[in-house]
């Protein structure tokens, strides 16, 4: 995924002399054809997230549009202060483009990973905080960037995550992707978690429900129509993220859900990290397992809640 957005940003800036590049301390030979080709519009910079940030906001006052670069992090937790008053207060023209969103560096530990991100950006007014599933839906997403007003919040995932999104299916940011249609649950997912959500609920059709998926590529602008539109059929719904409970995708579904009124009640749980600091190091799997970001508790969660709501009792497994 990651290389695909930094090819895209490359091919883009090939079409629109607007488009610069701003790289915080990254790898060498990132985005080398890049610099080679319009080397005046390339900075690689060492480890000053901050200065950067403000760096790309005045670059945006002038006319730019500039895809600003490192890990996820750095660019949410090191540089708030400058993308609420240089970016978002300006509306300026800024992709941040956050490199392993979620638990991606687990074996780094909890410096490094960026369980909070989107909670972060999602509280910044004029910010709109984007996760995709899988490389074919960042294609879809990074040519929408360059005309987009205002700051964007780009997240990415590991990289060679297997391909779960659509083609046939319109992409626009700020417009959640039904993936599939069931009325005893709804599954909304966010980033790669859409894979999670798609084989969780081809195990619940074996067992006699059947779920529907909301895929919320952007959490910000939240998609709170096409959320309630299935809502109001599904007695059960059940968010899926790799990322803390608090202020994500659960949280923007749950204020949806709260505000709606429903004259029935539901069943709603919240999957993603606990309000934790991770305390192990490992693969960002055995993290995933740990904290049952996974298909088989996605599955036994949302047949035991189906359950409990007195309906349509799950078949054995």
């Amino acid at each position: 995924m990651r290389q695909t957005c930094l090819k895209m940003v490359y091919d883009l800036a090939l079409k629109d002399e607007r488009i610069f590049f701003v790289g915080s301390d990254l790898g060498a030979g990132t985005l080398d054809q890049f610099k080679k080709s319009m080397p005046d519009r390339f900075f690689m910079e060492g480890v000053s997230e901050g200065h950067l940030t403000s760096m790309a906001a005045g670059m945006a006052m002038d006319g730019k549009v500039v895809y600003f670069n490192t890990i996820a992090s750095f660019l949410t937790r090191r540089s708030f202060e400058q993308n609420v008053v240089d970016l978002a207060l300006h509306r300026a023209n800024v992709r941040l483009i956050g490199n392993g969103g979620g638990l991606a560096y687990a074996p780094l530990g909890p410096t490094h990973e960026a369980i909070e991100d989107l909670a972060i950006m999602r509280a910044i007014p004029n910010m709109t905080v984007v996760a995709c599933a899988d490389a074919d839906e960042m294609r879809r997403l990074m040519p929408q960037t360059v005309a987009h007003r205002g700051p964007i919040y780009i997240r990415l995932a590991k990289g060679g995550d297997p391909i779960a999104s659509r083609g046939d299916l319109p992409f626009t940011i700020g417009k959640a992707i039904p993936m599939r249609a069931g009325e005893d649950a709804l599954i909304v997912t966010t980033g790669i978690t859409l894979k999670l959500g798609l084989d969780a609920a081809a195990q619940l059709s074996s067992r006699g429900l059947e779920a529907a998926i909301l895929h919320c590529h952007t959490i910000k602008p939240f998609d709170a129509e096409s959320l309630l539109s299935l809502a109001e059929k599904a007695p059960v719904i059940v968010t899926i993220e790799e990322h803390s409970v608090l202020g994500g995708l659960g949280g923007a579904v749950a204020e949806a859900l709260a505000e709606a009124g429903f004259p029935t009640a539901k069943r709603f749980k919240r999957l993603g990290i606990p309000d934790v600091f991770p305390d192990e190091y490992g693969s960002q799997a055995s993290l995933m397992k740990k904290y049952g970001i996974t298909e088989q508790n996605l599955t036994e969660t949302v047949a035991k809640l189906c359950t409990s709501m007195g309906g349509r009792r799950p078949q054995a497994a």
